[in-house]
């Protein structure tokens, strides 16, 4: 596992600065505007800190295989469930531990926030809190006269659902600083087992 040192470097960039290269990494945001990220980041985080908690009402599956896919946690829409997976999960406790992160994260917090997390993409998914977070974001996809058409911007019901999961789990840092956590031990070789992949920089989901 990495040393403390390195994880103080990491603990050194706050939750908007995470999300912001999150944004600057979704593909359709090459050359964007940093100060634009910058805006949607803050925008995205407010909004997921503000939901009101969100009952997980999709199927919930446990297993393991998320070492393989990269993945804490997957929802798929078809019909509405939430995977998690319980190897990856315990891989980020220990990694917790070994960046002495356990005040920010306690025991049992990854499994809640990666539940909480999936919930919202449920919820944004199904509901009207996406066409919210459009209009809140403020990006025009297009104009005729009066009429303007708030845009789609990658990335950001991510941003939103890590800062519902921070705040509802009551963690001291967002999900994101511990999946880029997860994706330096992943460059450095200290979390590979054989045959497997480890989580990438952000808990991929994939809808139907």
């Amino acid at each position: 596992m990495t040393t403390p040192a390195a994880a103080t470097d990491l603990a050194q960039t706050d939750d908007v600065e995470w999300a912001v290269r999150l944004l600057a990494a979704t593909p359709t945001h090459e050359g964007r505007d940093p100060r634009m990220l910058r805006q949607w980041a803050l925008t995205a985080d407010a909004f997921g800190s503000r939901l009101a908690p969100v009952a997980c009402t999709a199927r919930v599956v446990e297993r393991d295989g998320g070492l393989e896919e990269g993945l804490l946690a997957r929802y798929t829409s078809r019909p509405p469930t939430v995977e998690l997976f319980n190897d990856a999960i315990a891989l980020a406790e220990r990694v917790v531990d070994a960046r002495r992160w356990r005040d920010w994260y306690p025991p049992g917090s990854v499994r809640a926030a990666a539940l909480a997390h999936e919930a919202v993409h449920a919820h944004l998914h199904h509901g009207p809190a996406r066409a919210a977070l459009k209009r809140a974001l403020g990006h025009t996809a297009l104009r005729l006269g009066r009429l303007r058409v708030p845009g789609h911007v990658a990335g950001a019901e991510e941003v939103a659902a890590h800062a519902y999961a921070r705040t509802v789990c009551g963690l001291g840092r967002s999900p994101l600083l511990l999946t880029a956590a997860l994706a330096a031990e992943a460059r450095a070789g200290a979390v590979t087992r054989p045959g497997s992949t480890p989580p990438r920089n952000r808990d991929a989901r994939r809808e139907n």
